[in-house]
């Protein structure tokens, strides 16, 4: 077996029989956001925003723009792959009201929406987008904005851009929108769906929109006939489901009734990942389901939906994804298909056409946080009837990781689809996971990609039934961002449901940094913190820059069925709002606001048994 070998990960020749891969294995990881609008999304665009695909992915390859109010920007990094997932629902719309057509202003409430835009008034243009969320979410926009017409040229448009931008092998482009379900006034059941193929088989298929159904059932098939009828392959991500109050992961189907084969089989074929977190906060898990996990409580959005509706009572178990991992191990048990099979994603879901969400050159979810906003983090993001989210709630995420073959829009869409991915919170640090039964400690101090593909399975995958008097055992390594802080640990989350039907979660801290030691709970002590608030500097001499260890289940039941997934965190450093408060010189910021967090990063699973 010829071995090339290359910085944390290998390529390797005459893989072993049986391999998803024909020739080679990922040597290196690439990085991307699958979560953007531009001012062509009509919620970004009646906001303020004006900036184009053009000039997206401009930013996106490493270019200096000029943001919607003004300032220059410029990505410390470009991405390696980039997608526009502007809304279906009135694409074209805003592109109208701007242009000042007499059809669509002739309603008065959008040409209301128009006067707040032209205004100059930030306030008028916020809250004018606050309402037109809450109109969609209650399905009483006016006529005028559902009319399909005006999504003809900006797809074909949206597909033009992505195409002329797709360089293979050196910066890769999809082709993709967003179906953006608020049910019920505002319950987020987002999805983004994402094309494998080109502007051949895209460029004629205008995208589903939610004036047509609501149903994810309905999108499923719709994505199903995509692809018998072109031949393309599409897929899609559900977005962070702490907004849908209680509907992202409900036990039932869109209409109430009961889930049924191929409810199921449509949801694990279509939706391979799921984000964890993004500018709206994080659905990994909640305090109130994980109380004994010491890193579950934050970037916390969990007061409301979309429109800020307050969340029924018994609503948050089904809002995130550790819990819905455990719960579709039990539905396998009932239905034989696992629904919940999710692996890790992130995205940004800035709605400015700026992808910017580095600590310290965050431009916001709006243009009216942007920071030539210099109050934003008090200034409101979303306003519903009795509360708001306000701009110092934004987090600065997220971005995805992919383990493919090449930088190619074929195999990093192919890599989603089997989940060899990996979220972060936006560091591009790297993280590898591989699951098998001989893995040793030495396998972890030598080349972790050679022994992970050789004598296991990576993330993404499904274990085979453990050998007679074996636990699986997990190879797990990672590698700092090189322009970012050192590595404090990492975790092995488990989560698996016994032979009653009863469900468990258990964290493990397996690699981390230092010489401290985990107590009898299994409780490691505090990496320590070095950021300066006066300043918003930290200092890497505390921390490490590569973690790597094996995991050997000592909880292990073969007759559970479970399913692991590895938790990266970083040293403490800077959040935004410590930055902009010291670039501000800001004396009245809320003492309550956090100025320094942890950043982080989740792979995709590895399941375990016949429920997984």
């Amino acid at each position: 077996m010829k071995i090339i070998k290359k910085s944390f990960g290998l390529i390797l020749a005459l893989t072993l029989s049986g391999s998803i891969y024909a020739d080679t294995y990922p040597a290196d990881v690439f990085f991307g956001d699958t979560h953007v609008h531009t001012g062509w999304s009509v919620d970004a665009g009646l906001d303020g925003a004006v900036k184009t695909p053009d000039e997206a992915y401009r930013l996106a390859i490493g270019e200096e723009v000029v943001s919607n109010t003004g300032l220059k920007v410029r990505l410390g990094r470009p991405y390696d792959w980039f997608m526009i997932t502007d809304h279906s629902d009135a694409m074209g719309v805003i592109n109208e009201v701007v242009a000042g057509n007499p059809e669509m202003l002739a309603d008065s409430v959008v040409k209301g929406w128009g006067d707040a835009l032209n205004s100059g008034n930030d306030e008028a243009a916020a809250a004018a987008k606050s309402e037109l969320i809450l109109m969609q979410s209650e399905e009483r926009l006016p006529a005028v904005v559902t009319d399909p017409k005006w999504m003809k040229i900006a797809w074909e448009k949206t597909v033009e851009a992505a195409e002329n931008y797709n360089k293979p092998g050196e910066f890769t482009t999809f082709i993709a929108f967003e179906w953006t379900v608020n049910a019920d006034g505002g319950n987020n059941l987002h999805r983004n769906v994402i094309f494998r193929d080109g502007a051949d088989r895209t460029k004629g298929t205008l995208p589903l929109t939610t004036f047509e159904t609501q149903d994810p059932l309905d999108l499923w098939r719709w994505m199903a006939a995509y692809e018998k009828n072109t031949g393309g392959q599409v897929l899609a991500i559900p977005h962070n489901g702490n907004m849908s109050n209680g509907r992202m992961f409900e036990e039932q189907q869109f209409d109430g009734s009961a889930i049924t084969k191929e409810w199921a089989e449509l949801r694990a074929n279509y939706e391979p990942l799921y984000e964890l977190t993004q500018i709206k906060g994080q659905s990994e898990s909640h305090p109130s389901l994980s109380p004994e996990d010491e890193f579950a409580a934050w970037d916390l959005w969990d007061r409301g939906n979309l429109a800020v509706k307050s969340k029924p009572e018994g609503s948050i178990p089904q809002e995130y994804w550790r819990e819905a991992l455990k719960s579709g191990l039990r539905l396998q048990k009932q239905l034989g298909v696992n629904p919940f099979r999710y692996g890790a994603n992130a995205g940004s879901d800035e709605h400015t056409g700026l992808s910017a969400i580095e600590e310290d050159n965050f431009f916001g979810k709006f243009k009216t946080l942007e920071p030539s906003n210099q109050n934003r983090w008090g200034f409101s993001v979303i306003d519903g009837p009795t509360d708001s989210y306000i701009g110092w709630e934004q987090s600065s995420s997220g971005v995805m990781g992919v383990w493919a073959i090449e930088n190619t829009r074929e195999a990093i869409w192919d890599a989603m689809k089997r989940k060899e991915t990996f979220a972060t919170t936006g560091p591009r640090m790297k993280v590898r996971l591989f699951g098998g039964y001989d893995f040793s400690a030495k396998d972890a101090e030598g080349d972790v990609a050679m022994a992970g593909y050789s004598k296991g399975v990576p993330m993404g995958s499904q274990l085979a039934a453990a050998p007679e008097g074996k636990a699986p055992s997990l190879l797990v390594a990672a590698m700092k961002d090189p322009e970012g802080a050192n590595l404090d640990r990492i975790q092995v989350v488990k989560g698996w449901v016994d032979a009653s039907g009863a469900a468990h979660e258990k964290i493990y801290n397996v690699a981390w940094s230092g010489d401290r030691k985990v107590d009898s709970a299994g409780k490691l002590p505090a990496v320590g913190n070095t950021v300066n608030l006066k300043t918003a500097e930290y200092g890497n001499t505390i921390g490490a820059s590569e973690l790597s260890g094996v995991f050997i289940d000592p909880d292990f039941d073969a007759a559970d069925s479970a399913v692991y997934y590895v938790r990266v965190l970083e040293i403490p450093t800077p959040r935004w709002t410590l930055y902009d408060k010291v670039r501000f010189d800001l004396t009245d910021m809320d003492p309550d606001v956090p100025l320094v967090h942890q950043e982080r990063a989740f792979s995709s699973p590895i399941w375990y048994g016949a429920g997984a």
